[in-house]
């Protein structure tokens, strides 16, 4: 497993280079000149020019890119066009946040998806099913950004209850990590339903019944165990598609993390910010990925069989 491990490890490095060619392409591309942004658009041509020149923006676009590949393999996602800090401590202080969001969604997705999934597989059919289906259709229909605003209108507007904004104590993660865990809930759930309903109609499952085991034996050790791989990729796939989605979480809640961070620097055309943000939440989604694929060993030993 160490040998597997180490391969996964070592495609990460393709895998950022590439989202580093493709966001820094697009940075590339946008109009306007970096020098500018920086200077101010009333500052003199012949001064715009020279911070040109001193920043190798008259270099090919090839030497411009292994430039910055080069930079980012020593830990330097470069300098704000803005603030003039650094990136990459900007975005380590903010990090922690994103992802405590994020964990936290997750984390009450996969409470509130999992038994509804196995309520609504275990009672195909009736009202339970039909509501649960229903809940699950109306949450992840639902656009994230214009849940959080009517959260905020109805808990913390009308009736006082919640804060805001901020990220400051437990009553201000409520709302953010309602609007976001919801989405994957809906999603986890449905996966959980198709995956139980897939696995209790085997014949071990009806054999496990007529030897006379209870209901939430056959239920939770054996069926469900059997059908936790898609839900866990579900769950793994949800975790890194919530890092994104912390983007609009984060505005509409104020919320200082990377989401937040990129915003503002989406907005001022900050092209050092967006891009180190984009790779940092790349980074992470492989590491979840990776994790998620390590867990199909721990759960199906005829999986871990193959990493020896």
């Amino acid at each position: 497993m160490h040998i597997y491990i180490l391969k996964r490890l070592g495609l990460l490095i393709p895998v950022m280079i590439g989202v580093a060619f493709v966001v820094f392409t697009i940075g590339h591309l946008q109009p306007g000149s970096p020098a500018a942004i920086i200077l101010g658009e009333q500052a003199p041509h012949d001064q715009i020019a020279l911070l040109e020149y001193e920043m190798g923006l008259h270099d090919p676009y090839l030497v411009q890119f292994a430039r910055y590949v080069f930079n980012l393999a020593q830990g330097n996602l470069g300098t704000s066009w803005i603030t003039h800090r650094d990136v990459f401590e900007e975005i380590m202080v903010r990090f922690p946040i994103t992802m405590q969001l994020a964990g936290l969604s997750v984390v009450l997705a996969i409470i509130l998806g999992i038994p509804l999934g196995i309520l609504s597989a275990t009672r195909q059919y009736t009202a339970t099913d039909v509501v649960a289906n229903f809940t699950g259709l109306i949450a992840v229909s639902i656009p994230n950004f214009w849940q959080g605003m009517i959260l905020i209108i109805i808990f913390s507007v009308n009736l006082g209850w919640l804060p805001v904004m901020g990220w400051d104590s437990p009553l201000h993660w409520i709302l953010p990590v309602f609007t976001l865990g919801t989405t994957g809930m809906a999603t986890i759930m449905r996966m959980t339903r198709s995956s139980m309903l897939e696995v209790i109609r085997q014949d071990y499952i009806r054999t496990a019944r007529a030897k006379g085991l209870k209901q939430n034996t056959v239920i939770f050790k054996h069926a469900l165990k059997n059908a936790l791989l898609p839900i866990i990729t579900v769950i793994g796939l949800q975790f890194g598609g919530l890092l994104g989605g912390a983007v609009l979480a984060e505005t509409v809640f104020t919320i200082n993390g990377i989401g937040f961070y990129s915003f503002n620097a989406i907005m001022q055309r900050d092209m050092p910010v967006v891009i180190g943000g984009v790779l940092i939440i790349s980074l992470a989604f492989s590491i979840v990925n990776l994790i998620t694929d390590l867990l199909y060993g721990i759960i199906d030993p005829r999986i871990r069989s193959q990493y020896r």
